[in-house]
């Protein structure tokens, strides 16, 4: 019987006795239901669900944890990458090696041979050779982290410090996802609904280094950061050297963030509800194969189709000459005394500039101008590199510098393109090109004017 029921029957009976047994059945009634709502059986998943949350999200552990995770899947991507990066690199080669001996047995003419070969077929195949390495590695294993149920906690460990600066949690989320290209970010940051908020996630995801740029990255920290080391402690070096960097970017989208807060993009920071799902265990075979082949192959053919004219441009412009210089050696003798000041050269500007539509582009393009070939040019091996570098005059402050500026510079081709249709706002779009380009120019000039002051190089 409901204790509606036995309420009626209650109130209907003349006989105190009757009408006492049934209030008191009742209310044992009303007790066992209390009993059953409010008593629960935790599951054996709830219990470990909520011991690993009190060490993954604990105000003590949490953040060292993070900043662990983040150095092992560098360190996977760098040391892992290395090997596939050469083989393929030596394979492109040897294939352009048979290009070439086609494009001679059809006598083709020498600006043929220059713009397709040298300058389509050796900038899609770097990009290629650097890009896809790595981003077989850094995908898959950060998908595995995303499945496992690892990257809400990040979110929700952001949280408070993103609040700080007037942004909103989500952004850890999208800022995450710029590790692997800062245009699909762009676009993720549509999970955030306060439109200041994500204006402030879409102006600031350029400090975090998309996949474009690992490969500067990594190479100039192995050559000049890490030099000293050989073997897994290099690698470590290497990978300790490109957190630190990292965390760099992740400081400045804090300050960025907070400035616009308080003066373009005021306002008081919306509320995060975050539902934290329980550990599971990874699909690993279905998430690699998923990762590789859809996010990799997808980033990989975005970045061949912007680096393919680039190349092309690149080649002619070394290649058309006025009187006895090239365009190319014009631009560089014009940029240099900028690049001179920010402790760089012009041939570190104008690889920059010609790198704009893809980021992987800008070391081949300085080497070509280093070495005077009017071709995108192939290395046999980094100590090789390494003493291109040094023979014109590098030192660890060019490479710093030049690591920063990659890291803080403005946004490539693609990116800015979907800022654009994301805010269909000129102004927004020009401010996420200025931002960053302002304070790559800062950082790189105090940092030299200071290492000049106090003769440290």
């Amino acid at each position: 019987m409901s204790i509606q029921e036995l309420y009626t029957e209650a109130q209907a009976l003349s006989t105190s006795k009757l009408r006492d047994d049934i209030v008191e059945q009742l209310y044992d009634r009303s007790r066992q239901l209390c009993n059953e709502g409010i008593s629960y059986t935790k599951s054996k998943q709830d219990t470990r669900t909520e011991k690993l949350d009190s060490i993954f999200t604990s105000p003590i552990f949490g953040f060292p944890i993070m900043i662990t995770m983040l150095g092992v899947l560098f360190y996977l991507t760098i040391a892992g990458a290395n090997i596939p990066s050469s083989l393929l690199a030596e394979l492109f080669g040897w294939i352009e090696g048979q290009i070439t001996i086609f494009f001679h047995a059809i006598h083709a003419p020498d600006w043929l041979h220059g713009v397709l070969v040298l300058g389509l077929y050796r900038g899609t195949t770097w990009v290629i050779s650097v890009m896809l390495p790595p981003m077989a590695i850094f995908f898959p294993a950060f998908a595995l982290l995303e499945n496992y149920g690892y990257l809400p906690r990040v979110a929700f460990n952001m949280d408070r410090l993103f609040k700080r600066v007037g942004a909103h949690g989500k952004q850890s989320l999208t800022m995450a996802m710029g590790f692997g290209c800062n245009a699909a970010a762009v676009i993720s940051t549509r999970i955030i609904e306060s439109p200041r908020e994500r204006m402030l996630a879409i102006l600031t995801n350029n400090f975090v280094p998309c996949n474009g740029r690992w490969g500067t990255l990594i190479v100039l920290a192995s050559l000049f950061m890490a030099a000293n080391f050989t073997g897994g402690l290099k690698s470590l070096v290497t990978t300790a050297v490109i957190v630190g960097i990292v965390l760099f970017g992740i400081i400045v989208t804090f300050f960025v963030s907070w400035v616009l807060s308080k003066t373009a993009l005021k306002g008081i920071p919306t509320h995060y509800t975050l539902e934290l799902p329980p550990y599971r265990k990874p699909k690993i075979l279905d998430t690699v194969i998923r990762s590789s082949l859809t996010k990799s192959w997808s980033v990989l053919m975005r970045a061949v189709k912007v680096a393919a004219p680039a190349a092309i441009l690149t080649w002619v412009f070394a290649n058309i000459y006025i009187g006895d210089t090239s365009i190319l050696m014009y631009a560089v003798n014009f940029l240099d005394p900028i690049g001179k000041m920010l402790g760089l050269d012009g041939y570190i500007m104008m690889a920059f500039i010609l790198g704009l539509p893809a980021n992987e582009i800008v070391l081949p393009i300085l080497l070509m101008g280093y070495l005077s070939t009017g071709s995108l040019t192939e290395v046999d091996n980094l100590v090789d590199l390494k003493q291109i570098f040094l023979d014109h005059g590098w030192t660890w402050l060019t490479a710093l510098n030049m690591m920063l500026f990659s890291l803080l510079h403005y946004p490539c081709g693609t990116t800015l393109l979907n800022i654009y249709k994301e805010t269909k706002s000129k102004k927004w779009t020009f401010l996420a090109f200025l931002i960053p380009t302002v304070i790559a120019i800062f950082i790189p000039f105090i940092i030299t004017q200071a290492v000049r002051m106090f003769d440290l190089v």
